[in-house]
């Protein structure tokens, strides 16, 4: 290393470092967070610096002016590497971002109307805050939890409530300002999934036992929000089995004769009446009464539970899968 020109002190465990000449500082004007850059050439410089293989990773841009920056990687199957990068309240409106990855970086109150997004790896970023208002995010990627969903259940786990309920609030506000932006771009799919985790978020600031949590985590089970059809078909294949069952060990009637399980029964004669009571659920289950078999003392409870319960979900079956195909 020359003393006259140092180079860049920024340095991951990762094993990735920056070689640009350092400020006083220590860190390069692009690492160095001191540094607003607003300037009027700070765009250009930024486009060029990118293009030049410099390090975009840990980068500071807290506070920097880069209205319609292109950070594109054209020609290229990846994306720039922002990682780690800072972007508090950046101005980044109409920025063409594409494939960007911004996995671990901070877009805090950042201005992203208008902004190119698409593709984006958005994974443990911080996006609080964010303006999204116009911005293109089809095939963002922000993992399966972002970052203050973690942060939040790591701290409920430790027991640490208050810390929790704090970043639970902030994970909703996240997922509705991300659930709006999809909805606005008709992502309505995208938008559909940013609803259920909204939901979550919210159910986790609920007293742990109140009746409001367990039912809304009764509603999530059963349909995911809304958003699940296959759920109900579940609970649906689930009930049939369970009622199929109760009704194998407490008897149906079939004209003059009791169909129930008994010992002294051959396996097959047991197997066709297993067969039997699985017709009846599922008879029962979406309300037809054929007939043919009768309920006797305690099937007769299990009957009438299957039956309100069917009808209840296949309606809800129903709601929940046009409401998933008109998205």
């Amino acid at each position: 290393m020359n003393s006259d020109n140092p180079t860049c002190c920024y340095h991951e465990d990762e094993g990735f470092s920056c070689h640009e000449t350092a400020e006083p500082s220590g860190l390069c004007y692009w690492h160095d967070p001191r540094i607003i850059k607003n300037k009027p050439d700070d765009k250009a410089r930024l486009e060029a610096f990118a293009r030049s293989g410099g390090m975009l990773r840990g980068i500071s841009l807290k506070r920097a002016n880069l209205t319609g920056v292109d950070l594109v990687k054209h020609h290229a199957k990846t994306g720039f590497d922002m990682s780690h990068a800072e972007l508090y309240r950046a101005n980044l409106q109409g920025a063409h971002m594409f494939n960007v990855n911004l996995e671990q970086a901070s877009l805090m109150k950042a201005d992203l109307r208008d902004a190119n997004m698409h593709c984006a790896n958005l994974t443990n970023t911080n996006l609080l805050g964010v303006k999204w208002k116009g911005a293109k995010i089809e095939n963002i990627y922000t993992g399966t939890k972002i970052k203050q969903e973690r942060m939040a259940r790591k701290a409920d786990r430790l027991g640490e409530i208050e810390i929790a309920l704090d970043y639970y609030q902030q994970s909703e506000e996240i997922y509705r300002d991300l659930r709006k932006a999809a909805d606005r771009e008709g992502l309505f799919a995208m938008a559909g999934h940013f609803m259920r985790n909204e939901l979550i978020m919210r159910r986790h600031q609920m007293p742990k036992w109140s009746s409001k949590r367990m039912i809304s985590k009764s509603i999530d089970l059963l349909c995911g929000y809304g958003e699940a059809p296959l759920r109900v078909i579940g609970f649906s294949m689930a009930l049939i089995a369970i009622c199929a069952m109760c009704f194998f060990f407490t008897g149906l009637s079939y004209g003059e004769q009791i169909h129930q399980f008994n010992f002294d029964n051959s396996i097959s004669q047991n197997i066709k009446l297993l067969l039997n009571c699985i017709y009846y659920s599922v008879v029962t289950f979406t309300t037809l009464g054929y007939g043919d078999f009768t309920p006797i003392g305690y099937s007769k409870l299990v009957a009438a539970i299957e039956a309100f319960t069917g009808s209840f979900t296949i309606a809800l079956f129903v709601v929940v899968f046009v409401k998933k195909m008109n998205r």
